[in-house]
């Protein structure tokens, strides 16, 4: 458990993002995530052979043995999101928040805690599931008003109960998608 805890702590700290959203324009930040992931690929081919200080005790403390590709799908989602939905970036920093947060809390309540089985996911549970929605919809407040928060957390909240692909991408686009219509309808 305490392996899955600095994983989602890492995985949390990409609220950096979100603040240097407010300081830079959308297509440098989608810029910096690719020399991220560029950098981040190059770090774990060496690790395979080397031991780079600081960030082979990072990757050994905190990389799944079955998932080395999380933290490319976790870009993917974030720099997709950036780019579509630039158009406004409070939707598009509630999305990333709920990706970054809410999904970080799931996962460690739903690990921790969880005994209630999800429908048709053995290996989901509705206590991370209210997680996500509770602590999305909190982060998202930061940005949008309540109903569009709202909806927004909760389509993050089924498209990581269900999504049938890693819901690293899927979580913020399809937040973020939900959220645009709210404000449009709204």
């Amino acid at each position: 458990m305490e392996k899955e805890l600095w994983r989602q702590l890492i995985h949390a700290s990409g609220v950096f993002i979100v603040v240097l959203s407010y300081f830079l324009p959308p297509t440098l930040l989608i810029i910096l995530c690719v020399a991220i992931v560029v950098f981040v690929q190059i770090v774990f081919h060496l690790d395979h052979d080397h031991n780079i200080p600081f960030f082979s005790t990072i990757l050994r403390q905190t990389k799944r043995k079955d998932d080395e590709r999380g933290f490319v799908y976790f870009f993917i989602g974030i720099i997709i999101t950036l780019y579509f939905f630039q158009f406004n970036m409070a939707i598009a920093n509630a999305a990333i928040l709920i990706l970054l947060f809410g999904d970080s809390a799931s996962t460690i309540i739903g690990k921790r805690f969880g005994k209630i089985k999800l429908p048709f996911q053995s290996h989901k549970t509705l206590e991370g599931s209210l997680t996500l929605l509770v602590v999305g919809l909190l982060v998202s407040l930061t940005q949008l008003p309540f109903i569009t928060a709202f909806v927004g957390a909760m389509a993050g909240t089924l498209t990581e109960a269900y999504s049938p692909i890693d819901d690293n991408i899927p979580i913020p686009l399809v937040s973020a998608l939900v959220m645009s219509v709210a404000v449009y309808l709204f």
